[in-house]
């Protein structure tokens, strides 16, 4: 039952009177000794008063709450001292003010808020009724008119906790004993994975850490990792969050979580059983030891965080924390309507202090206190925003640029959102890196689109190979198209490791389903199917979906499909830039079609490990090509290939061929019609290009064929190509590991190669380490 809450303001944990003349805190947050003095600050410009809620157990899930207000108010901030105010305390905040939302004003002392900068919560929840502002039917929609909830959610809301100070920082961040492996861009292999799914079904990860940070933890999967040749781990969002209401409706969650409740709290719910009973301490250390755990696998971890849109949503939201401490304040308004160019009902807004102080202090805690290396910010383009649009040197983009925590950290932007000129690849300022769109849908276009145009209406044509050896060559067509026009020739204020390529992410189907299916099949997301992209750019090679077991052409079928995939893969980890893989990609795992699985907590989005069985190959080929790129410096260049000098050929210079030998003029790369590419890139040693490393006085030649026959291909006939030629890697192999161990001298005879249909062909041409001098 409702327990009626107890003001208290002597109370132990209250706010008391100061022993001496208070001194006004400079910024938002409890600030305290390990004693628990000190002060606590919250930013609420617009709130008549702020009261600060401490939780007292009282056994037998009883409990009372002591309210006490902030008495103080500076620059917009209320704040009081306070005292024992230890670990492990749970409190809230409560807002006074006006009640009009069509001024934006949302102020409701009957709903318990979470501290926009506690550091841990106590327990994830389902959305409640409760939680709204304005009372709300059976079905979480608002009453009309609204009208303000007198009901208190002291019952179900969530607390947050007082974290304490963590452990003195070691090499490895948050008392880590494991260094953090600091890889350098160029060198940076990212595979983008869930907490939850990646381990749900993990057959070598004891059943209580399946799908917790634990079981992320486990040698099992850190070693799997690390053996596959990614650097680096991409973690959906790991913040605390809340389902929004149409998926409460419909029995569904943000299995995503890009639908957050607290920027600087991790999500109880991936914590394992027995640190949950522990308490929210423990669960922040369950966070604290799984960095450490990838760290000392060599992995990197960066965190998908979204600071773009809350849990809150736009009118009909609950309010949670920061629409309720001061809504005008936090969001976007447009008087007091919530602008939205998220999708999702509303904006933060980044022109707003408090958002900017917010923002860089969730990522300074995460670097320092967590450990994590970096972070991938979704929507980022709303991040640029003003009232003209977007502008790459927009307040909190400059921040985080500039801050001295974070200028070391790797930073990826998702450089779009749906508003008006939310498409802004290449538009964020050095050193962002991004996710690169045009590379996803080029490559699909070469190997799916294209080819499935040609065997189904007989076209000769298609996108042709230039925008493909725009995407291979590092894409500076597009990241580095708004570089200053005055920089010196061949210079760049980019590099080729800001295009973060991709083929598939977790938005999207997945690998398997790009090659299986036509068309999106979302029907179990409860929305007639029309939510998801309808632009796949995917081919289901003559089926749609799975075909029928032991059907007449279903091994041909799936022979088919499978080539495509490891020639979509090879073209991704040997492109310049950085590549990222979507975990699950290498075996094989699907979604049954399902585009847009962001509500799907269940087997539709879990990573199904019996499928590494059945497709050894693939992850033999994934294995084999990141053995290349490590091995082979000239596919980690550190700036722009320039064009091939047959007088000079040496690093950081990419020569370009059709299938006949010839060098590639204007009217072969117009020509829509070529299926065929040969990429050149010369060996040897030029630091000058940050180029050097093992295999750099080899030639690498690679030769992408979206033809559907087998071709003889001639190589290149420049004189300086006489050595040796082995084959490193044939993406229509079935066991590429060992024709990767073994080499295959015999493949080439008279400069000509067999190139099999949809296939990527490497080879390695004997070099003679060309000197230094002649490379400057």
């Amino acid at each position: 039952m409702p327990h009626p809450p107890i003001t208290d303001p002597g109370g132990a944990g209250a706010v008391r009177a100061p022993r001496r003349a208070p001194s006004s805190p400079t910024r938002p947050g409890l600030q305290v000794d390990p004693s628990g003095r000190g002060t606590f600050a919250v930013a609420a410009p617009r709130a008549e008063r702020i009261e600060l809620c401490v939780r007292r157990d009282l056994g037998g899930g009883r409990f009372r709450e002591e309210r006490t207000p902030l008495r103080h108010v500076d620059g917009g901030l209320h704040w009081d001292e306070v005292e024992a105010m230890v670990p492990g305390t749970l409190y809230g905040l409560r807002a006074h003010g006006p009640w009009d939302p069509e001024r934006g004003a949302w102020f409701n002392p009957a709903k318990l808020l979470v501290d926009p900068r506690a550091r841990a919560v106590s327990h994830a929840s389902p959305l409640a009724s409760g939680m709204f502002p304005h009372e709300v039917d059976a079905m979480l929609d608002p009453i009309s008119p609204l009208r303000r909830s007198e009901d208190d959610d002291a019952d179900v809301a969530v607390w947050s906790v007082v974290a304490g100070a963590p452990e003195p920082m070691a090499a490895g961040g948050a008392g880590s004993s494991a260094a953090p492996p600091r890889t350098p861009w160029p060198d940076t292999v990212v595979c983008e994975l869930h907490v939850k799914g990646f381990t749900q079904l993990h057959p070598d990860v004891p059943p209580e850490l399946r799908g917790t940070y634990a079981g992320l933890a486990h040698p099992a999967v850190t070693s799997y990792l690390s053996g596959l040749g990614v650097t680096a781990v991409e973690l959906l969002p790991i913040h605390a969050a809340m389902d929004e209401p149409h998926l409460t409706r419909r029995g569904l969650t943000n299995y995503w979580g890009y639908s957050t409740l607290s920027y600087l709290a991790p999500n109880p719910a991936y914590a394992s059983a027995a640190a949950r009973h522990e308490g929210p301490l423990a669960v922040l250390e369950e966070v604290r030891a799984m960095i450490r755990a990838l760290h000392a696998a060599g992995l990197e971890v960066i965190l998908d965080v979204v600071f773009n849109h809350t849990a809150e949503g736009g009118s009909g939201g609950p309010s949670l924390s920061l629409r309720g401490l001061d809504a005008s304040e936090h969001y976007w308004m447009d008087g007091g309507a919530f602008v939205d160019v998220t999708g999702t009902g509303a904006t933060l807004d980044p022109r707003s202090p408090a958002v900017v102080d917010l923002v860089l202090e969730s990522l300074r805690h995460w670097v320092l206190d967590m450990g994590v290396d970096g972070f991938r910010f979704d929507l980022a383009a709303t991040l640029g925003r003003d009232s003209g649009g977007f502008r790459p040197d927009h307040a909190l983009l400059r921040a985080i640029t500039l801050d001295p925590v974070l200028r070391d950290a790797k930073l990826i932007a998702e450089p779009w959102d749906v508003g008006g000129g939310g498409w802004q690849t290449g538009a964020f300022p050095a050193p962002f890196a991004e996710w690169n769109d045009a590379f996803r849908d080029d490559l699909r276009s070469f190997w799916l689109t294209d080819r499935a145009a040609r065997e189904r209406e007989g076209e000769v044509g298609g996108s042709g190979v230039r925008d493909l050896a725009s995407r291979l060559a590092g894409s500076r067509d597009v990241m580095a198209a708004r570089d200053p026009g005055d920089l010196p020739a061949g210079r760049s204020l980019r590099a080729p490791w800001a295009s973060v390529n991709y083929v598939t992410a977790h938005d999207g189907f997945t690998l398997q389903d790009l090659v299986s299916f036509d068309e999106r099949h979302n029907e179990a997301n409860g929305e007639a199917g029309r939510d998801g992209t309808a632009d796949n750019r995917s081919w289901n090679h003559g089926h749609e979906g799975p075909p029928p077991a032991d059907g007449p052409g279903a091994a041909a079928l799936e022979a088919r499909r499978e080539r495509t995939a490891r020639a979509l893969l090879s073209s991704l980890l040997l492109a310049a830039g950085t590549p990222m893989l979507t975990a699950g990609d290498e075996f094989g795992r699907t979604q049954r079609g399902n585009n847009n699985a962001y509500c799907q907590d269940n087997e539709i989005s879990w990573v199904d490990w019996s499928l590494a069985a059945q497709r050894p190959g693939r992850i033999e080929a994934v294995r084999a090509l990141l053995a290349i790129r490590a091995r082979f410096p000239q596919l980690r260049s550190a700036r722009y290939l320039r064009p091939l000098d047959p007088s000079r050929p040496g690093p950081g210079q990419a020569g370009w061929y059709d299938e006949h030998g010839e060098g590639m003029d204007h009217e072969p790369w117009q020509d829509p019609g070529r299926h065929v590419l040969q990429m050149l890139l010369p060996g040897g040693t030029c630091k000058t290009d940050g180029i050097d490393g093992a295999d750099g006085a080899d030639h690498l030649l690679v030769i992408l064929s979206a033809d559907e026959v087998d071709l003889e291909v001639t190589l290149p006939r420049e004189p300086w190509l006489d050595g040796a030629v082995r084959v490193l890697f044939d993406s229509a192999s079935e066991d590429p590991a060992a024709l990767l161990a073994a080499g295959d001298d015999g493949r080439v005879r008279e400069g000509r190669t067999h190139v099999r249909a949809a296939s990527v062909l490497v080879l390695a041409i004997a070099g003679d380490g060309h000197p230094d001098e002649r490379l400057s």
